[in-house]
């Protein structure tokens, strides 16, 4: 069941499996990336992920925060608290309440164990995918109709549950990370002023909404207004 919101959820994979790939994982992506030289941005990088884990809901976690140099306006979170952040996403969170907008939502992904949900969410669909295939050929049911019947399976399991599931994902981590921010003393306002900012740069994408992971921008903000009263039930300043 995922902390604050109460969603229950699919889990076929324990915690120190989950916690072994993301430490190889990130080992990877630190050995393929270059590490920022920004003393300044990498403290303040780490200092907002200290506080921000501080307030979350994942005992024992190995939190591990990274800022790595690269163009692209993103951060990413892996299975058991390895979080990064490539430095273009700073032009967008330029104040520390901004990190800690991305910090949050990145965090709040790690407790509510996402990607291990979605590992096995993908580990669940082979499954009944190999079990239909099996119980077609033991049908002797022609290869043509086989090839047909798993292609629909696999563009229906993409469009009616991957994508939406995926969409769903951020939009949960969005509502536990506002709260975080919030009780760590950043100003959960500040989460909206973020997407805003990003919404500018993203204003030009045509990509449809089914198709999508994330949930569109001005959606995006539209929900994180309506979930502020929450949140600021817990900010306290400091």
């Amino acid at each position: 069941m995922v902390p604050e919101t109460g969603r229950k959820q699919m889990m076929m994979m324990s915690r120190a499996e989950e916690e072994r790939l993301g430490r190889s994982a990130f080992s990877q992506v630190r050995s393929s990336l270059k590490r920022s030289t920004s003393t300044n941005d990498v403290a303040m990088i780490r200092r907002v992920g200290e506080r921000i884990a501080a307030v979350a809901d994942l005992p024992g976690a190995s939190w591990e925060f990274e800022l790595f140099e690269s163009a692209d306006v993103n951060a990413f979170c892996l299975p058991g608290g390895k979080i990064g952040f490539y430095s273009g996403i700073l032009k967008f969170a330029d104040n520390e309440a901004a990190v800690a907008a991305v910090m949050a939502h990145e965090v709040a992904h790690a407790v509510a164990r996402h990607g291990a949900e979605r590992m096995s969410e993908q580990r669940f669909t082979m499954m009944i995918g190999q079990i239909a295939l099996r119980a077609m050929s033991d049908r002797q049911v022609e290869m043509e109709t086989q090839l047909w019947v798993m292609l629909a399976y696999t563009v229906g399991t993409q469009f009616g549950r991957v994508l939406p599931h995926s969409r769903l994902a951020e939009s949960e981590a969005d509502r536990i990370g506002l709260i975080y921010m919030a009780r760590a003393g950043y100003d959960p306002e500040e989460s909206v002023r973020f997407w805003e900012r990003m919404s500018k740069q993203d204003s030009k994408s045509s990509m449809p909404f089914f198709l999508r992971t994330h949930p569109a921008h001005l959606q995006r903000i539209e929900d994180l207004k309506r979930l502020l009263p929450e949140a600021k039930l817990q900010y306290r300043p400091r």
